[in-house]
């Protein structure tokens, strides 16, 4: 490890790491533009400047030089500021200088070390330069007169989101950044190089002129988009929650968040759930609490337990759904589920069910077999992990199910789940590869399990990785991808019932099921509950509140603090940034409530003390931020595979819940990225 002196303090940095890293690890500040430390270096700004000695007798870039023995640094001597001065001034030549209307103002990097490291004047004279704007899609907002050219923007495209669509024309000062054909971007990750822009020349369309940042509250929370559970900060202004931005969190998303979590933001909104609602004479209309209330109590009244039931849809979070199983068990029911997509996923084994490799674990991944999964649509976040796994560990991926683009290269094993059968047997090539691997890992996707022979996929999944010794020392290769965020908090309770969704489906056709509570339920088919009393609640009028008979207004994420866990199992929570519109609650009070008025009064008054209720049955979700370790287990079962093709769960990544499709962005991506690349597809055109 290098050992080196920067300003007399004399730093040791591992092999490999720049001159600009030794400083920071010694404490000194090196301005930078181009330079980011989860990108390739470009060294092209010239802002990072400093003395190194032994060097030739002028100042070096530090994010190009290697950190090396003996070397002797300085960042703060009179030659240091000059050149930085001379380079900062250069970078303003061209620069419009517009700061008091530009969206980057207050966050902006050019401006802060203009302050910090400028002359405060310039000599030029001459015409600016002026580049027309370009199209980049419905999220980013270009002002191209404004760019300095530090290439972030095209290195984060091709790098990490896999998606070379961003990329420079001409040369010297003519040089310009553009998309390709000047059309939309279409990664899923796209709106990141706002966050990367050093200058106001990448900016938030949607955001554009709604605020300035120090009129914002900001609160951190955990997005519900899917179910990676990305770190975000939340800034609301009033009552209405301005944008979403990332926050840091090297074990899940890094710095990174994809284009849904940070700009379904504007469905929080639309369509919103404001007061109950209670049908009378085949209509919903508008009614109180105690009215609504009341309607639940005439709609029980007389029924058994076995004949009510619960469901939990994609955004309910753990304290909801305690609430929820607690107040069905004093109504004499256990007829509980959360998977209503039909996924068959086991109970009992919590490792079957979580993706044991971590999110940043399955970076360290050297043969990955996916199995009824697109990760680009269904966790963008996770893509781009694998996508580092292929380019920096030079790991094998191969898949069964649809040709997809992965943005990195793959074996297409083909379309039909019993392939999985010949390679659990050994008479497909990939299972020597599994075999031979070091960290072997397999990811089960929704597609896989929600068949009737998922159980039989569940069993060979685990042969698999029992035959090919996934689960070894230090090292958990079974992983199942899920796409809602409160199914794992929902399975760790035991929010499931035998039989499933199949089985209180056939009950309501039979007549056996008399009420149901839907507790954000709006991805699944209703259709079999047409003619059962219904209880809805939610924050949106979606999909779930078609057949209900009384739907209960509640809080949105940003609304509440409530726990989620992710697709590995990690604990964490939501904080309340806004208050809920109009007469919603937050769901846990809603039901504490309505116990009252059904003579089954839960047993806590406080948030806290339902906390302290779900801490003592299930300790581990009390552990905010933790994965709790889970035994490896049996699980799944013997039986044939079905061949025939493989129905991925998501086909539009913009319209994937209640909250994306309130959004107007949302719509305008799906119509825009999606649509166009349908036509692309088919060869059609609207």
């Amino acid at each position: 490890m290098p050992k080196l002196t920067v300003n007399g303090i004399e730093v040791e940095v591992p092999q490999g790491a720049t001159v600009l890293q030794a400083c920071e690890a010694a404490g000194f500040e090196v301005p930078r533009f181009c330079y980011h430390e989860r990108l390739s270096i470009a060294g092209n700004c010239r802002m990072c400047l400093v003395e190194i000695a032994p060097g030739p007798p002028k100042p070096q870039a530090s994010c190009a030089m290697p950190a090396a023995d003996n070397q002797v640094v300085t960042t703060n001597s009179p030659k240091v500021k000059k050149a930085r001065e001379g380079v900062m001034e250069f970078l303003l030549i061209n620069h419009p200088l517009d700061c008091p209307i530009c969206d980057q103002g207050g966050e902006c990097d050019l401006q802060d070390q203009a302050m910090a490291y400028g002359r405060g004047g310039s000599r030029y004279e001459e015409n600016k330069r002026a580049v027309t704007e370009k199209y980049m899609g419905p999220l980013i907002k270009t002002v191209m007169t404004r760019c300095i050219h530090c290439t972030r923007c095209v290195r984060f495209a091709e790098e990490v989101a896999g998606v070379e669509e961003i990329g420079a024309i001409f040369r010297g000062e003519n040089m310009q950044i553009t998309s390709y054909l000047e059309r939309a971007v279409t990664s899923e990750m796209s709106a990141n190089v706002v966050d990367l822009c050093p200058v106001g020349a990448l900016t938030s369309k949607p955001y554009a002129f709604e605020a300035r940042p120090w009129e914002l509250k900001k609160t951190e929370s955990i997005d519900v988009m899917d179910a990676v559970g990305s770190n975000i900060r939340v800034d609301a202004r009033g009552n209405e929650v301005m944008r979403v931005l990332p926050r840091l969190n090297e074990e899940i998303n890094e710095e990174w968040i994809s284009d849904k979590t940070r700009h379904a933001v504007d469905g929080l909104t639309a369509r919103r759930l404001d007061r109950p609602w209670v049908r009378r004479d085949g209509k919903l209309q508008p009614a109180s609490w105690p009215e609504a209330f009341a309607a639940i109590k005439a709609g029980l009244d007389g029924l058994k337990g076995e004949q009510i039931a619960a469901l939990a849809g994609d955004l309910s979070d753990v304290e909801a759904l305690v609430a929820l199983k607690d107040l069905l068990g004093k109504l004499g029911s256990s007829r509980v589920e959360c998977r209503t997509d039909g996924a068959q996923l086991p109970q009992a084994a919590r490792a079957g069910y979580l993706f044991n490799s971590t999110i940043a674990g399955i970076e360290t991944a050297d043969v990955i077999l996916l199995v009824g999964t697109n990760p680009r649509l269904e966790a963008p976040i996770i893509a781009t992990r694998i996508r580092k796994a292929v380019k920096k560990r030079k790991a094998r991926v191969a898949v069964i199910g649809p040709r997809i683009d992965l943005t990195y290269p793959y074996e297409h094993l083909g379309d039909d789940l019993s392939i999985l059968k010949t390679i659990v047997s050994g008479a497909h090539p990939f299972g020597d590869l599994l075999k031979g691997a070091e960290r072997p890992a397999i990811i089960l996707g929704q597609g896989a399990l929600m068949r009737n022979d998922a159980a039989a996929v569940l069993g060979a999944a685990h042969s698999l990785a029992d035959k090919c010794a996934m689960v070894r020392d230090g090292w958990n290769g079974f992983n199942v991808l899920h796409t809602a965020a409160g199914r794992v908090g929902a399975l760790d309770i035991g929010f499931a019932a035998e039989g499933g969704m199949a089985k209180i489906a056939a009950d309501a056709a039979s007549g056996a099921l008399k009420a149901l509570f839907l507790h954000s339920v709006d991805e699944a088919d209703l259709s079999a509950f047409a003619d059962v009393f219904t209880v809805y609640i939610g924050s949106h009028g979606d999909a779930g509140v078609r057949t209900a008979d009384v739907i209960l207004p509640a809080a949105a994420y940003t609304e509440k603090s409530a726990t989620y866990v992710n697709t590995e199992g990690r604990v964490q929570r939501t904080l309340k940034a806004t208050f809920a519109p109009g007469d919603a609650r937050e769901d846990w009070t809603i039901l504490r409530a309505l116990s009252d008025v059904l003579a089954s009064t839960l047993p806590y008054d406080s948030l806290g003390a339902l906390r302290q209720r779900i801490a003592g049955e299930w300790p581990h979700l009390a552990d905010v931020g933790v994965i709790a370790p889970s035994a490896w287990a049996g699980f799944g079962a013997t039986g044939d595979i079905a061949p025939g093709a493989i129905a991925l769960p998501i086909k539009d990544f913009y319209q994937t819940n209640p909250i994306a499709r309130a959004s107007a962005t949302m719509a305008e991506c799906s119509r825009m990225i999606v649509g166009e690349a349908d036509e692309k597809a088919t060869g059609t055109h609207g």
